[in-house]
């Protein structure tokens, strides 16, 4: 492959993330965390940054069988939760070979599973719907579930765990519901559980049990819906930088790009980065979407385009060509870069194209 001449990349800095696993670890001292490494360890690089977290990691979860496979060819050795599941019988053989242990939310599942002829005892984790209603056993169900799975021979460790739908919230009673339908459901059942997710480490003690997953935490973006002082130690994983590559002075009433929907208001000095929705920053970025000149923060101004934006560099007299602009990071909160996409970091971390390279730094 030809290497890209645009000064565009993605600088990932590894102590960031570890940084990060330790906070989670720290938040919630009693559990182990299972760092979560889906969607390429969201835009990151999962073997990568698995790599680096593997000598900590009490273990990983991935959406699929896929991602955990990449991780076991790179060398982790780590336990990976599987947190889909299997999608086919066939898949059950494969993640024994792999040594993965598998999330049970369904009926078919859980018939798979007990047909199935592993060569070791599978560790099943049994997904109860406290109030998400997107995958898991019916609360009332879960008894009868758990009782087949522990009489089956080849069925080893059990978890019982959930997904909140609105940790993030820390005000809501949501999360308060769920919990109760949880721990209604387990009747004292004397099962190691996991529930809670980044929001919920940082927000909800009741929550955290024996078995943690910390997802959007780990890569340095803040899980809740508004500003919260317990996100505040959190370092940025990701800077998406590029470079200006075009500087112009514009007039009173010149629009700029794409239909026009930015029209000068007054003498308007404008650059142009080398970045577009095809590189993965958002396309429906609103006029004063922050970003960073030579660290500086100014605005996006006018519509994006596929290989570019365009940027406010008025009052910027200093600032040339090839001088460094930064999309989000450190200096950028990527979470105000996403309330002004009307979108969240997970999206924009996740939404970083191939073309644009991955530069590892920080260990």
């Amino acid at each position: 492959m030809i290497p890209s001449s645009r000064p565009l990349r993605a600088r990932i800095h590894l102590d960031a993330i570890l940084h990060n696993y330790r906070l989670a670890k720290g938040a919630a001292s009693k559990a182990r965390a299972l760092a979560v490494i889906k969607a390429n360890a969201y835009g990151h690089g999962a073997v990568q940054v698995g790599r680096m977290l593997a000598p900590q990691a009490d273990g990983f979860a991935v959406a699929c069988l896929g991602e955990a496979l990449e991780l076991r060819e790179s060398g982790i050795r780590n336990p990976i939760l599987l947190l889909e599941g299997a999608f086919s019988p066939d898949e059950i053989a494969v993640a024994d070979r792999a040594d993965l242990a598998l999330v049970v939310h369904c009926r078919e599942q859980l018939d798979w599973v007990l047909a199935a002829r592993p060569s070791r005892p599978l560790p099943c984790w049994i997904k109860i719907d406290s109030g998400m209603h997107r995958v898991g056993f019916a609360p009332e169900a879960f008894a009868e579930v758990h009782a087949r799975l522990r009489a089956c021979p080849h069925v080893g460790q059990r978890c019982a765990m959930t997904h909140f739908a609105r940790a993030d919230e820390p005000e809501h009673p949501y999360t308060h519901t769920q919990l109760e339908v949880f721990d209604q459901a387990l009747q004292g059942a004397p099962l190691p559980c996991s529930l809670a997710n980044s929001a919920a480490i940082l927000a909800w003690p009741r929550a955290h049990r024996d078995w943690t997953r910390p997802g959007i935490m780990l890569y340095g973006a803040s899980p809740f819906a508004s500003e919260d002082a317990r996100a505040r130690d959190l370092r940025p994983a990701m800077t998406l930088e590029s470079a200006l590559i075009a500087i112009r002075d514009l007039r009173p009433g010149d629009p700029i790009g794409y239909g026009g929907r930015f029209v000068c208001d007054r003498p308007t000095r404008v650059g142009v980065a080398a970045v577009g929705y095809a590189d993965g920053y958002p396309r429906h970025a609103r006029d004063g979407s922050p970003v960073a000149v030579k660290g500086r923060i100014t605005r996006v101004i006018g519509r994006v385009s596929m290989d570019m934006i365009t940027l406010d560099l008025t009052g910027m007299e200093d600032v040339r060509l090839g001088d460094p602009v930064e999309l989000w990071g450190r200096t950028v909160s990527a979470t105000d870069v996403a309330h002004a996409s009307d979108t969240i970091a997970y999206q924009l971390f996740t939404s970083v194209s191939r073309r644009v390279p991955l530069v590892y730094e920080g260990l």
